[in-house]
């Protein structure tokens, strides 16, 4: 008799799920832990790391990947390959809209010719022409804020490089200390206190001039090419796209006629200013050869599966975008959120993961210009009940969640809820076997700025991790190379999110949704 107690008791401290057994370290959780995959995904993950070398392959040989230029596509055509490689099925290049004609940066050079000789370090910005061969030019300032100041440089700049922005402040803090990882206390208050709400803008001063208005006076004057320096970091170049790409999305005919314009180190860029403010004349020579498409292309993103089981018609996704912008590889932006998603997808399938739902990858092009790749898919494939033009498709009800990368490469720390306490019970169940990886915060908080908003804007779970402050480089600069990621951080992230997405590929039900 006592044999068949003990067989009884034991039985009850397992369940069996999906035809696994589950641990007795449960206590009878809604959202169980399946220890024996946790440990195997953590063996894989960090004994048979891949990730390292996804990362210098996408930094060092890929590298920057502007929306729909040339070397997005040959990226592109690269992750399909990867996904071949690491098993995954339903492996496609989705296009979702017409964005305009491609752009590539083919050749730079700027140099300080008087009154002293240097090279200086600058990137043209996207969608701007070059200049025909090699010329010499003086330079002179220009910053023009409003209609008043136009009046004063008329007549002055024909021919001239254009010292257009304010010398920016070097913040030399940021290189002596760093940035330092989320404290204990920080992390309370991240978990037990709402987002404090924006500070609304101020009016808009009506005698100011838009950057559009500004260079389409450079344009009238006769201006020969644009400099600017918008950033604060030591030796960085921070570039975007010119000002009116988004609105004329990015045409051929606007690209051609606008001005050339270089970022500038402000180091580089603040000599100069202060060389002309001693009344002295500044001499640099410049090229920029750029190649501007012909017609105008789609832009696309790139999906994989690892096919579900008995649930397979619903979804759990995986994702981080793809595109950058062009002066660096962007290591840290996004390409260190890529290569996790690729890794947690290839742990999967070596540990010989069976889902009951459908593991999707996605990795999103066109975020940097306003995330119009997850928004397009979100529509097309999931719909938008506030919306009556778009509707709500059939796949609405199969997605459990969607979880993102794109905060940097820290190390992962907790996650946020986005407001959808519902999920609150699963997370935090999820989240008990990586404390000793540094995961220990649930915040309610909802973040935004990425590919997650429009899965959360219709109403369906979506979620990004809360990572750690990461010193250096950051996004969007020419200095955002492999050698500045944190590789032991990566693999943390890695891990946990393969977890995090099995997890949610196995449970009974699919994941709550936010309350209205």
């Amino acid at each position: 008799m006592k044999k068949y107690i003990i067989l009884i008791v034991l039985v009850a401290g397992l369940s069996v799920y999906n035809g696994q057994i589950l641990t007795s370290s449960n206590n009878g959780e809604k959202y169980p832990v399946d220890q024996e995959m946790v440990d195997n995904i953590r063996q894989e993950g960090f004994d048979r790391s891949e990730l390292s070398n996804t990362l210098s392959y996408m930094t060092d040989v890929l590298g920057a990947r502007l929306t729909n230029s040339n070397d997005m596509r040959r990226a592109q055509a690269w992750a399909v390959k990867e996904m071949n490689r690491i098993g995954l099925t339903n492996i496609e290049i989705e296009p979702f809209m017409d964005y305009g004609v491609s752009w590539d940066n083919e050749y730079f050079s700027l140099h300080l010719l008087e009154p002293d000789y240097q090279v200086m370090l600058g990137y043209p910005i996207a969608h701007t022409p070059g200049i025909n061969g090699r010329r010499k030019m003086a330079v002179v300032i220009a910053d023009i804020k409003t209609k008043s100041d136009m009046e004063k440089y008329k007549g002055k700049l024909r021919r001239k490089a254009v010292l257009s922005t304010p010398p920016p402040t070097i913040d030399i803090t940021r290189y002596r200390k760093g940035v330092e990882r989320w404290t204990d206390e920080e992390l309370r208050e991240i978990a037990e206190t709402p987002k404090p709400p924006r500070s609304p803008r101020p009016p808009r001063d009506p005698d100011l001039i838009t950057a559009v208005e500004r260079n389409a006076f450079f344009k009238k004057e006769g201006v020969a090419v644009i400099l600017e320096s918008r950033s604060g970091w030591l030796a960085a170049v921070r570039g975007f796209a010119r000002p009116g790409a988004k609105i004329d999305k990015w045409s051929r005919k606007e690209t051609k006629i606008h001005l050339p314009i270089v970022a500038v180190t402000p180091e580089h860029y603040n000599r100069m200013y202060r060389i002309l403010e001693r009344g002295l004349p500044v001499k640099i020579e410049i090229e920029i050869r750029t190649k501007i498409g012909k017609a105008v292309a789609k832009a696309s993103n790139v999906l994989g599966e690892i096919p579900g089981s008995d649930l397979k018609d619903e979804l759990v996704m995986l994702g981080a975008h793809f595109d950058t912008w062009h002066a660096s590889p962007n290591a840290s932006d996004n390409t260190s959120g890529v290569a996790v998603m690729l890794e947690a997808m290839r742990i999967l399938n070596a540990v010989g993961a069976k889902p009951r739902r459908t593991i999707r990858i996605a990795l999103w092009s066109g975020e940097e210009q306003g995330l119009h790749g997850s928004r397009e898919y979100v529509y097309k494939h999931f719909g938008n009940p506030d919306d009556p033009e778009v509707g709500i498709k059939p796949g609405y009800e199969k997605l459990s969640a969607y979880f993102n990368q794109d905060y940097g490469p820290g190390q992962y720390r907790g996650i946020y809820l986005q407001g959808n306490e519902g999920v609150r019970q699963a997370f935090t169940s999820w989240m008990k076997p990586f404390k000793d990886l540094g995961m220990t915060t649930v915040s309610l908080r909802g973040v935004g700025s990425t590919d997650h908003v429009y899965f959360d804007r219709v109403g369906l779970p979506a979620f990004q991790f809360l990572q750690d402050r990461v010193g250096g480089t950051g996004g969007h600069t020419n200095l955002d190379f492999y050698d500045t990621l944190p590789i032991e951080d990566l693999k943390k992230n890695a891990v946990i999110m393969a977890s995090f997405v099995y997890h949610a590929a196995m449970t009974e039900k699919r994941l709550p949704r936010k309350q209205k």
